[in-house]
């Protein structure tokens, strides 16, 4: 028995990284999977890898920056599977832009993807099982630097911030309804989307994760495939009742000094 059987599954940003790393789990504990993403090729060849090794997965193409497709997708999943089950909203921009340099268009695309998207796509997700009177989970892909972060993350903390905010108050008004909601506080992790970030605005040259694991505690970055081990957890039932909770998956420990 797998932790996900029979289960629908949606993950928002699944096309690469954490997202797809998700997905690639939710089908190995027996889960059937939708992703979503901008572009049509990574999307349709992660369902082709993931219908190959025996799962059933379908790609639906959404800017999720645009409210209405964030809440569109979670519509042709019921269209194609009859419900969503569990929702992961695992998109996220990490641009860079501090308090001083923001503009205002970048603050608005942080918002719209990193808040704006989640919370719709959780609306839609939630009137669904609302409406069928059953049970559900969803969990929200954070980010450490909610807690503040780098001063280069200011736009990206304060949409961030905000999510962790929402998952606790859509958990609490939804605890009734056995919807269990809950958020993961990611820290630095080695995906696809970093590599592009360090490269775009730190100069990073091809030793950077070597270089980044050197100093850290664990001697690695986050790895996508064990956060979506956790992921998979907190959407089972085997997480139990936990719900509100926004838990911390990083080496780094808050509060503590050297």
């Amino acid at each position: 028995m797998g932790l996900l059987d029979d289960k629908v599954v949606l993950v928002n940003g699944g096309t690469q990284g954490v997202g797809a790393a998700v997905a690639r789990a939710a089908v190995r504990e027996g889960a059937t999977v939708a992703v979503t993403g901008r572009r049509t090729e990574p999307g349709e060849a992660l369902v082709a890898e993931l219908t190959t090794t025996g799962g059933k997965a379908l790609f639906v193409r959404a800017d999720l920056a645009d409210a209405e497709q964030a809440k569109d997708a979670v519509r042709q999943v019921v269209a194609a599977y009859g419900r969503v089950d569990c929702l992961v909203n695992a998109a996220g921009l990490t641009s860079r832009g501090t308090l001083l340099d923001t503009t205002p268009e970048l603050f608005d695309q942080h918002i719209a993807i990193n808040l704006k998207a989640p919370f719709f796509a959780m609306q839609a997700a939630v009137a669904d099982m609302v409406a069928r009177e059953a049970p559900g989970t969803i969990v929200n892909v954070i980010t450490s630097s909610a807690h503040g972060g780098q001063p280069f993350l200011a736009p990206y903390v304060a949409a961030k911030a905000g999510l962790a905010g929402v998952t606790r108050n859509a958990a609490h008004a939804h605890r009734y309804d056995r919807i269990r909601i809950n958020g993961l506080n990611i820290g630095w992790t080695a995906t696809e989307g970093e590599d592009a970030t360090q490269r775009a605005f730190h100069g990073a040259g091809d030793d950077w994760r070597e270089r980044a694991a050197a100093r850290l505690p664990m001697g690695k970055l986050g790895q996508p495939d064990e956060i979506a081990d956790f992921v998979v957890f907190l959407l089972s039932d085997r997480s139990g009742v936990v719900t509100g909770s926004v838990i911390d998956w990083d080496q780094n420990v808050l509060g503590a000094l050297d």
